[in-house]
């Protein structure tokens, strides 16, 4: 391999472990909870934590290795990715997972943020663009294998070993980017704390609102007070954006209806193809029976119907707008989705198959072009701001995702058994093999799956009526400096 693209070697690792790990662990869900005895609650935190503080962190870390140094920041991400994958892989107790999840979410935000500035500034014209591309196939066979290599892995050597397995990489990637990574920086940032408090108290308090009324209710003290404190942060970053003088976010960027739609679009997206899959796994094991490895090549039809269209749609449609890619894309989703709901008590796993096979069309053919339209709607000079924003849209969408489709999962199911402790069992891959327990579950896939596809057809539509072409609309994504 010619030494130039060391650096892209150094740089897909690093990406590919931290998607890798927002869904590798839907399939060792039901080991995991027999093994820490952990409740439905606690599930939803092992997959909702992670994505939530890569979504609360992600802008502010951009700017903290605009300060500090992009390879720094890179390795420093690394070295606590893999702490807090050692921590997750030893984890005596939910708790303890729970922890060390978030402390993988801080090390995968450093990591994250500093990718695309780092390709940016080792590449440039012709080598920029087959970097960007090698990039972005390597960021969507992360999410899209996880489940597969989740499984694989639970399987044949214990669910611990998904996160253990991440220290040789680790420590590889490291020494790697030690090595041929070039520091650069951006002068003159400054890093607007308040502004990163803000958002990450109203992330976290929202999703954790969203999860208490699973368990106590939407009008419990508890629900209310974090949905409220949700409420208060956002207003209070809002009034901080507008002032400071380095802002996270330019809030003048939302007057762009096209951008705007982009924005939604980035977090619908993952909360319509991803988030529903821990509770199709849930469905897979702990009511069909199936392995972790049978359940992982069960939802493997969306990787593979993503990647193929993806590599296709990349060459094929590469002078059409990205409305209509991204409009259309997320349009299919949404029937994607829509199709998983006609799951029944007497369905088996086949009944996945045609509505993850469109979910996958629709994801290959949003993802590579959402990027592309999130930068033609903004000016040239905020690029690394749009895609960190558009990123962490994408992550939080995932986490709320995961929240609240896991809330109508497990309202619909208890309203479906006389035993509301049946959800754990379900969950645990412990439940009785009766009637009841299999229309109830297959009634929560069918509401959750049902509200999955309407959020991802009316995002899709959205951008269809709102997205609008401008001069740079086609201009290839790479050409667009990103925190250079």
């Amino acid at each position: 391999m010619p030494s130039r693209w060391w650096p892209l070697v150094a740089i897909c690792l690093g990406s590919f472990m931290l998607l890798l790990d927002v869904t590798i662990v839907t399939v060792a869900l039901p080991d995991m909870a027999a093994d820490l005895r952990a409740s439905f609650t606690s599930l939803q935190w092992v997959l909702d934590v992670y994505a939530l503080v890569l979504a609360a962190l992600l802008l502010g870390a951009g700017s903290t290795a605009d300060i500090v140094g992009r390879r720094r920041a890179y390795v420093a991400g690394l070295v606590l990715f893999a702490l807090g994958s050692l921590a997750c892989g030893l984890a005596p107790t939910a708790t303890v997972l729970i922890t060390a999840r978030g402390l993988q979410g801080i090390g995968a935000a450093l990591m994250f943020a500093t990718t695309t500035a780092l390709l940016n500034a080792t590449y440039s014209g012709r080598d920029r663009g087959v970097a960007f591309g090698v990039w972005g196939a390597t960021n969507g066979a992360g999410s899209a294998l996880g489940p597969l290599v989740g499984g694989l892995l639970t399987q044949h050597a214990g669910w611990r070993w998904i996160f253990l397995v991440n220290l040789p990489v680790t420590v590889l990637t490291i020494a790697l980017t030690l090595a041929v990574c070039v520091e650069t920086r951006r002068p003159g940032v400054r890093l607007d704390v308040p502004g990163i408090l803000a958002f990450t108290v109203f992330a976290g308090a929202l999703t954790y609102g969203l999860i208490r009324a699973g368990d106590d209710g939407w009008t419990a003290a508890g629900t209310v007070a974090f949905l409220v404190l949700a409420a208060v942060a956002i207003a209070i970053f809002l009034g901080i954006e507008r002032k400071v003088e380095h802002p996270l976010l330019e809030l003048r960027l939302f007057r762009s209806a096209s951008f705007s739609a982009t924005i939604t679009a980035g977090l619908v997206l993952m909360a319509a193809a991803f988030s529903m899959l821990a509770y199709i796994s849930v469905w897979l094991q702990g009511v069909l029976g199936l392995s972790p490895v049978a359940a992982g090549v069960a939802l493997l039809p969306m990787a593979v119907c993503s990647f193929l269209v993806s590599a296709i749609a990349g060459r094929a449609l590469q002078g059409v707008s990205p409305r209509w890619t991204v409009g259309i894309g997320l349009v299919l989703v949404g029937v994607g989705s829509g199709l998983q709901s006609m799951v029944g008590a007497e369905s088996g796993a086949l009944a996945l198959l045609p509505g993850l096979a469109v979910v996958g069309v629709g994801v290959g053919l949003a993802i590579p072009t959402l990027t592309a339209a999130a930068l033609s709607a903004a000016p040239p000079q905020l690029g690394g701001m749009v895609a960190g924003t558009l990123n962490t849209a994408r992550q939080l969408g995932y986490a709320l995702g995961v929240a609240v489709l896991g809330l109508v999962f497990r309202n619909t199911v208890e309203g479906h058994v006389s035993d509301p402790g049946l959800v754990e069992a379900v969950v645990a891959g412990q439940a009785p093999g009766t009637g009841e327990v299999h229309a109830a579950v297959a009634a929560g896939l069918h509401a959750g799956s049902l509200l999955a596809g309407a959020a991802g057809v009316v995002g899709g539509l959205l951008v269809l009526l709102l997205v609008r072409p401008t001069a740079r609309a086609h201009a290839p994504q790479t050409a667009v400096p990103i925190r250079a």
